[in-house]
């Protein structure tokens, strides 16, 4: 970097990811599991990713206080000072807020930029050449920045972000947010032109965005800054100060809301992994048209198939197409593939199963 700013991460690996059951767990979610079969998990491969830009000392990561020894595992350069708790989730506006307090102790002038740890990126180079531009960019200008996907389709499971089409530069003004629009209003976003994928990807100077939460989250400010970030019992203050913090996300709750804010568009092979029929459909563009993660595939006639083992095993199918097989320890679930976002709804009828037998 040009710049000789502090540069800081956050990667956020608090969530669930409910969307992966039956391997992905309360217990063991999906930011700690490998589903791309490269042998590391998704927190592995996103710090690894950030570790190409800083130091391990100066990248954080926000949890779940349930998730600490997990985090510690999978990385385990990573200081233990480095890994902030929540004792509740709050969505993603109060975990970013915490991290920022966080390293405003260690330096108040910082530049920060917060990814998620459960996404995949397919051009390595590219990113990290982009994140270096956001940096820079951030080092000199009190704007908080986004990076935004170029669409190579109407995708109606992601945010979108609507830039000033009038604005030559690279990091251009953003007019508005659309979360999740129906696919009419997706198809109409690709024709004008101008329209990104929110990716959730953010850099910023650490004052610049503290800034932004004291005008435009004034209670949630407020709350954390009862927080001394230099404490040695730092965790305690936490655990009593920030199950009173707002829950709501960056998205609706600073960017937007705020006046100041900028959209870098990238193409780096951006998949945020959301569903497994989105995992497939990225691992297709990679290898052969079954994909089978964590052991041996013998198939006879079959065609379009997502298997994925919890422990390497040889799976043999004839006959099947276009299905997604799970298998873990203690389930098997085979559906369709273009049914994979009934997952949550056979979740809850097992869950509900399970109940009933331990009533009878």
């Amino acid at each position: 970097m040009s710049s000789r700013v502090p540069i800081y991460a956050v990667i956020m690996a608090g969530g669930v990811g409910s969307r992966f059951w039956p391997v992905s767990t309360e217990d063991n979610p999906k930011q700690f599991l490998d589903l791309t079969g490269s042998g590391k998990s998704l927190l592995r491969q996103t710090f690894e990713r950030l570790s190409r830009l800083m130091p391990a000392d100066r990248i954080l990561v926000v949890t779940n206080k349930r998730y600490i020894d997990k985090v510690g595992q999978h990385l385990p350069e990573l200081p233990a000072e480095n890994i902030l708790a929540e004792p509740v989730m709050r969505n993603t506006a109060p975990a970013i807020l915490l991290a920022a307090g966080t390293i405003h102790a260690r330096h108040p002038e910082a530049v920060m930029t917060v990814a998620p740890s459960d996404h995949f990126i397919g051009d390595e180079n590219r990113f990290t050449a982009d994140m270096k531009a956001a940096m820079d960019y951030a080092a000199t200008h009190d704007d908080l920045i986004t990076l935004g996907i170029r669409p190579d389709s109407p995708h109606t499971g992601y945010g979108y972000i609507q830039y000033d089409p009038a604005d030559a530069s690279p990091f251009k003004k953003v007019l508005r947010f659309t979360e999740k629009p129906q696919r009419e209003q997706a198809e109409k976003f690709l024709q004008e032109g101008n329209y990104l994928w929110n990716a959730g990807i953010f850099v910023w100077r650490v004052p610049v965005i503290r800034e932004a939460f004291r005008q435009c989250l004034p209670e949630t400010f407020r709350q954390l800054e009862k927080i001394d970030f230099r404490d040695e019992n730092l965790q305690a203050q936490i655990d009593a100060v920030f199950p009173g913090a707002e829950n709501i996300s960056v998205d609706y709750g600073i960017m937007e809301k705020a006046s100041n804010v900028k959209v870098l568009p990238v193409d780096f092979g951006w998949n945020d992994l959301g569903s497994w029929d989105a995992l497939y459909k990225q691992l297709r563009r990679l290898s052969d048209e079954n994909i089978v993660i964590n052991g041996t595939l013998l198939v006879a006639d079959a065609s379009g198939n997502l298997i994925y083992n919890a422990r390497p095993k040889t799976v043999i199918i004839d006959g099947l197409k276009d299905h997604l097989i799970v298998n873990d320890e203690g389930h098997l679930m085979i559906i369709p593939l273009d049914h994979a976002q009934d997952v949550k709804q056979w979740r809850q009828k097992v869950t509900e199963s399970a109940k009933k037998k331990q009533e009878e």
